[in-house]
């Protein structure tokens, strides 16, 4: 009985430290390493320069960036190797809640959005920009539509701290999404990894 009693004490404290610690890391901050979002007037976009492996050409960046790009199902809209630029498209469902293991008893909050990525390759560089991006969340009757900027703008809100919490946690989503797809870009033009390996 005694051993019950503390094995159920033990999954309690368990339960709430975990539930504390999603609540205070992955809800109210974003990720370590996470991209920046820059604001230019009414414009909302994440910005960041990249430095590669001095061996690599501007050729391997661009030729690794393609093929990355293509493996994450993203689609090429423009694309000229002597410019060294590259603009991609995509639409991804995405999840607001870090931990979504499909019972009815978990809050989902869906949703999708649309962006574009930019990659300018320069000087054994190369800087990737994210923007237009769009939300769009379901409501009773579709979709509402909203812009990273929107959204931006309701997470400091003071009128609402409700409305300015729900807008954060949806920039967060995004943010979590934007750093694992940047950080996995580093490594698809670094190619150093097994995964990468011409031999087999």
């Amino acid at each position: 009985m005694k051993s019950l009693l503390l094995s159920f004490m033990l999954a309690s404290i368990s339960f709430t430290a975990f539930a504390s610690y999603k609540a205070n890391h992955f809800i109210t901050k974003p990720p370590s390493d996470s991209v920046k979002l820059k604001i230019d007037g009414e414009h909302a976009y994440y910005q960041k320069v990249v430095k590669v492996d001095s061996t690599l050409r501007e050729s391997h960046i661009y030729i690794r960036t393609l093929q990355f790009m293509a493996s994450k199902n993203f689609q090429q809209t423009y694309g000229y190797q002597e410019e060294g630029k590259l603009i991609f498209t995509t639409t991804q469902d995405l999840n607001v809640n870090l931990v979504y293991v499909g019972d009815d008893s978990d809050d989902n909050q869906p949703y999708t959005v649309q962006f574009a990525i930019t990659v300018d390759i320069k000087n054994g560089s190369y800087r990737y920009t994210i923007n237009n991006v769009v939300f769009f969340l379901p409501v009773d009757n579709g979709n509402k539509r909203e812009t990273l900027y929107d959204a931006y703008v309701k997470a400091n809100t003071r009128e609402s701290r409700r409305i300015a919490r729900e807008a954060k946690k949806l920039i967060v989503s995004f943010e979590r999404y934007i750093t694992a797809l940047t950080d996995d870009l580093y490594e698809g033009i670094e190619q150093k990894s097994l995964i990468y390996k011409s031999k087999f």
